[in-house]
């Protein structure tokens, strides 16, 4: 399907300021013939989507919520970038009030750090196919 030079090779943005488990998905979409780009500022990501043109964006909620769904607001709010799967990914713990405050900011799909790493190629059909 993809070859293995970098042109045909399908590009994923991956948005994470911690390392774990940012480092392990990074890995893992390159085990899946996946190119990379990472951002580690939320501010930065629509200018980044915009530049690189990723089909898929793949964002850490942790540790700054708040401005991760900010940046995932203003994706979807940008015309260049609007059509975007965004898969959001938070910690274990983590409540339904932030689950919907992602889906709120326009992501396609929510999932804890232990399904987007045990599950990542199901994960991202599921999300490439809502479009």
């Amino acid at each position: 399907m993809f070859q293995a030079n970098g042109m045909t090779q399908p590009l994923a943005l991956v948005l994470y300021e911690k390392l774990l488990p940012g480092s392990q998905l990074v890995n893992r979409l390159q085990d899946l013939n996946y190119r990379v780009q990472a951002v580690s500022d939320p501010a930065s990501l629509v200018a980044v989507a915009e530049e690189t043109k990723p089909i898929v964006v793949l964002a850490d909620l942790a540790p700054t919520p708040a401005n991760v769904c900010a940046a995932l607001t203003r994706l979807k709010g940008n015309a260049g970038t609007s059509h975007l799967p965004v898969i959001a990914i938070c910690g274990e713990k983590t409540g339904t009030e932030l689950q919907t405050q992602a889906q709120a900011a326009g992501a396609t799909l929510v999932v804890s750090e232990t399904a987007i790493l045990n599950h990542l190629p199901q994960c991202l059909e599921q999300a490439l196919q809502i479009e």
